[in-house]
């Protein structure tokens, strides 16, 4: 009873409703498809482990106006009170703030003479102590840390160290151990004694984001991290500043925020983008499902007597039912194989002209399927209100 030939030829009779939908599911496929890789690709770079402890890290900003004040030793002795407060596990001067957006980059050379000498990819250059590791949070896999005596005061001063991330050590020595390495800034060298497992730079966008260099410099500059419980960072936030302005008055602190609150908002944009296309794929699934349920509700009060001659020649309301669903899938799979065809067709350009990488194709796949799913849903209730309908009351003649 459920061949698919008069099935087929019944949706021909009335072409306009289900070339409609064909073309809505076509659209809906090949949308929801593309929108939902880049939904996975853009939680994926959200959830990126920093190698950094962002709820514990609070950051802040000191701002000296007073001209008689001597910069470099007032860094030391701000470090100083700050690891003295309790609930502080460490604190650090700092250049640049981890996944802000903003910092200092640089590239540096594999030998002395820069002409011939091959670069290093850019990285992030972080200034730090030898409190910056543990005040991070970072993990130290390979090497040592800074010794104190080793901290200069300058980027030119000699004596050149750095810790760097795992993920730069690879790119620039693949299958070697970085540890002993010498990278060279024009003729002076840096030596490499430590490598941290992971260690992000500023711009998450960026394709060297994994790529960071810590020198052993304490930067006298303004910006501070200091490392303590997440629940003790508001109390912790009037500690600071009244021990600071205890110590100079002649200053404004500002600008707390966790590592957690900085990296929040520069994926801001990803997290917008999320939100859109999600309320995108949920409205245009809802409209496909209600496009099908009203064209079956449609077929059923077009094709009543037709229904009710199919009852009384023997049909159950299970064979009505599979009539509907059947004609869904027909126009469903249809829509598919065409949709998912014009999904992979819009990912290469999404490829070619926003730098997205490559469509999976489990995603217009799945997308078929859960199509097909929601399709069913919509079919399911006008089609069972179909299969109740008596042959008596579908076949008598007004």
């Amino acid at each position: 009873m459920l061949n698919i030939k008069p099935i087929f030829s019944s949706l021909l009779r009335s072409k306009s409703g289900p070339v409609l939908l064909l073309v809505q599911i076509i659209l809906s496929v090949a949308i929801v498809a593309n929108a939902s890789f880049i939904i996975h690709e853009r939680l994926e770079l959200m959830q990126r482990d920093s190698g950094i402890n962002e709820e514990e890290v609070l950051t802040f900003s000191v701002f000296n106006f007073d001209p008689s004040i001597d910069i470099e030793q007032q860094n030391k002795i701000d470090q100083q009170i700050l690891r003295g407060l309790p609930n502080v596990q460490a604190a650090t001067s700092t250049n640049m703030l981890p996944l802000s957006g903003s910092g200092w980059s640089s590239t540096l050379n594999l030998g002395p003479d820069p002409e011939t000498a091959k670069s290093t990819p850019q990285f992030a250059m972080y200034l730090g102590t030898e409190h910056t590791v543990k005040t991070l949070g970072l993990k130290l896999i390979e090497g040592r840390n800074f010794y104190a005596d080793e901290i200069n005061k300058s980027v030119n001063d000699p004596g050149k160290l750095a810790i760097i991330s795992k993920a730069f050590g690879e790119a620039v020595w693949p299958g070697e151990s970085a540890i002993g390495k010498l990278l060279y800034i024009d003729d002076e060298q840096l030596e490499v004694i430590g490598v941290v497992e992971k260690f992000q730079g500023a711009w998450v966008d960026s394709d060297e984001l994994e790529y960071s260099v810590i020198h052993n410099v304490d930067f006298a500059g303004y910006s501070y991290m200091v490392r303590a419980e997440p629940g003790q960072h508001e109390a912790l936030q009037d500690a600071i500043t009244k021990a600071l302005m205890k110590e100079n008055p002649n200053r404004v602190i500002d600008d707390f925020q966790s590592v957690a609150e900085v990296k929040k908002r520069s994926y801001r944009d990803h997290e917008l983008m999320i939100t859109v296309l999600s309320m995108m794929v949920v409205l245009l699934l809802l409209i496909t499902s209600l496009g099908l349920t009203g064209m079956v509700m449609f077929n059923i009060q077009r094709r009543t007597k037709q229904i009710g001659t199919r009852r009384a020649l023997g049909a159950t309301k299970g064979d009505i039912l599979s009539l509907f669903l059947v004609e869904n899938y027909l126009i469903c799979l249809s829509g598919g194989v065409l949709g998912a065809s014009l999904a992979v067709l819009l990912g290469q350009q999404l490829m070619k002209y926003y730098d997205l990488p490559q469509l999976n194709l489990l995603y217009p796949l799945m997308t078929v399927v859960g199509m097909m799913l929601v399709t069913t849903v919509a079919v399911v209730l006008p089609a069972r209100k179909a299969a109740n309908i008596s042959p008596a009351m579908a076949t008598r003649s007004v």
